[in-house]
C-alpha cells in the first residue's frame, strides 16, 4: 500500500495534469481563434484594397478572372460589356470633379446592381471607363438588353442643387461568337472595340463585337484612338 503522503502526492499530480489539459486545449483554440480573425482580417483589406474607393466595385484584374471562369463554363452564354462615360470632362470642367465624380460613382452603382441581378459581375476598368460580364439565357436578345441598360445610367442624378445627366456608350461582346481560343483579353478587346464604334457613332446602340472587331490591330497592345496611342514610342 502506499504511504498517505506519497499517495496525497500523486493525486495532486494528477489534479495538476488534468486540470492543465483543459487550460492547454483553450490556449490552442484562442489561438486558433486569434489566427483566424486574423486571416479574415488580412482577407478583407485584400478584398478592399482590391475595390475602387468611388465605385466600391472590382478592378480589372478581378473582371479579367470572372470572364476566364464564365468562358470555360458557359462560354455560349458569356457576353462582356465595355462602358465609357461621355462628355466627363466638359462635366469636371464647367461644374467640377465633384459633379464628375458623382456621375462616376452613380454609374458604378447602377451597372453593378444591374449585372449582379443577373449573376454578373461589374468592374471599374480605369478613369471613366467599365466593364461587365454576365450569364444571357440562349436567344436573348442582347442588343435590347444594352439599350435598356443605357436607358438605365441615363437617369438624371442629383448633384449640390444641380440636375446631372449621365451619357454612356456600351459595347458588347459575345464569347460564343469568337474562336475558343480567344481568352478573357481578347473578349474584352471585342467589347471594347465596340464601345469606340458606338461612341464614335459608326455602329448603334447594342452593337455586339465581331471576330474582326476582336482581332483589330492595335497600337502597343491598345485599340487605335486610346489616349497615348498617337505618342511616338521613345526608343
Amino acid at each position: 500500500m502506499m504511504p498517505a503522503p506519497a499517495a496525497l502526492r500523486q493525486r495532486s499530480r494528477t489534479l495538476l495534469v488534468a486540470a492543465s489539459v483543459p487550460l492547454a486545449l483553450a490556449a490552442l483554440f484562442a489561438d486558433d481563434v486569434r489566427v483566424r480573425h486574423q486571416l479574415e482580417a488580412a482577407r478583407h483589406q485584400l478584398e478592399a484594397a482590391r475595390k475602387d474607393p468611388l465605385t466600391g466595385l472590382p478592378d480589372r484584374d478581378a473582371l479579367t478572372t470572372c470572364i476566364t471562369r464564365l468562358a470555360r463554363s458557359h462560354r455560349g452564354q458569356l457576353h462582356v460589356l465595355v462602358a465609357d462615360a461621355d462628355g466627363l470632362k466638359a462635366v469636371n470642367d464647367s461644374l467640377g470633379h465633384a459633379a464628375g465624380d458623382t456621375l462616376i460613382a452613380t454609374i458604378g452603382h447602377r451597372l453593378g446592381t444591374w449585372a449582379t441581378a443577373r449573376g454578373g459581375v461589374a468592374a471599374r476598368l480605369g478613369g471613366d471607363e467599365f466593364g461587365a460580364a454576365l450569364l444571357l439565357p440562349l436567344g436573348t436578345d442582347a442588343a435590347h438588353e444594352v439599350v435598356a441598360l443605357r436607358a438605365l445610367l441615363a437617369q438624371p442624378v442629383d448633384h449640390d442643387a444641380q440636375v446631372l445627366r449621365p451619357a454612356v456608350s456600351i459595347g458588347t461582346a459575345r464569347a460564343g461568337d469568337l474562336p475558343d481560343t480567344a481568352g478573357a483579353s481578347r473578349i474584352l478587346r471585342g467589347a471594347d472595340r465596340a464601345m469606340y464604334l458606338v461612341k464614335t457613332g459608326e455602329q448603334p446602340c447594342g452593337y455586339v463585337a465581331t471576330r474582326q472587331d476582336a482581332y483589330a490591330p492595335t497600337v502597343r497592345g491598345r485599340r487605335p484612338g486610346r489616349p497615348g496611342t498617337h505618342l511616338a514610342t521613345s526608343r
